[in-house]
């Protein structure tokens, strides 16, 4: 267990509780995870959403792909108020339960949009905008990175929350094409031994070519 991590969740430990508790409720009704026990959420949702946070530079502005009930986002505004996110999610209830998160613990999050991912990579308000990019079990890193690395400036990071079991390598292409590079993998573990991830920092060298993301479900079906 990083003492670090362990420290974030403790000094926070009120916001994590009540964000705990709205997740589980609206979970009812909505479903925005299959985690429901509450040990399971602080190690498998709050620890694994906290655990990379060092890689996200100071006052960064970042851009979540595919936010669902808000991993790693709600973790990380909570544990660094320093963030300024934008959550992208396509689904509207999603929406409206991350909007009443925010609002309810006062996190610093410009904006909840109710677009898809490839859309929103097309306008020119957010394309290249963002520090950083992030996204947590979306889909495999070429498919991921299409969606992602459109956002970030060049010089940002598109940092992916990955588990063991995926090829990387099967990636390579797809990331040069889009511009990005990896720069380090960081392996954790989560407490009790609850499973291994990684936090996949992948740099963006290159500006993304426009022609990227190619929309229409192109993305998952044929990936780079």
């Amino acid at each position: 267990m990083d003492l670090r991590v362990s420290r974030l969740l403790e000094d926070n430990k009120k916001e994590y509780c009540e964000f705990m508790n709205m997740l589980l409720a609206f979970n009812e009704k909505c479903n925005l995870t299959a985690i429901c026990s509450e040990k399971d959420v602080w190690i498998k949702h709050f620890y694994d959403s906290v655990a990379p946070e060092k890689y996200f530079p100071l006052n960064a502005s970042v851009a979540e792909i595919g936010s669902g009930g808000g991993f790693p986002s709600i973790p990380l505004m909570i544990a660094r108020k320093d963030l300024k996110f934008t959550l992208i999610e396509s689904t509207g209830k999603k929406c409206e339960f991350l909007r009443g998160i925010v609002d309810k613990l006062n996190l610093n999050c410009e904006q909840v949009l109710n677009i898809r991912a490839e859309d929103g990579a097309r306008d020119v308000k957010l394309r290249e905008k963002f520090d950083v990019a992030t996204a947590r079990a979306v889909a495999k890193l070429n498919t991921l990175a299409e969606y992602c690395l459109p956002y970030v400036k060049v010089g940002g990071y598109f940092i992916a929350y990955k588990g063991e079991g995926e090829d990387i390598s099967e990636a390579e292409k797809a990331l040069k094409i889009l511009g990005g590079k990896i720069e380090d993998i960081f392996g954790y573990d989560l407490p009790s031994e609850s499973g291994k991830r990684r936090a996949l920092i992948i740099k963006k060298v290159s500006a993304t070519p426009s022609i990227y993301p190619r929309g229409n479900g192109k993305e998952r079906k044929n990936p780079l």
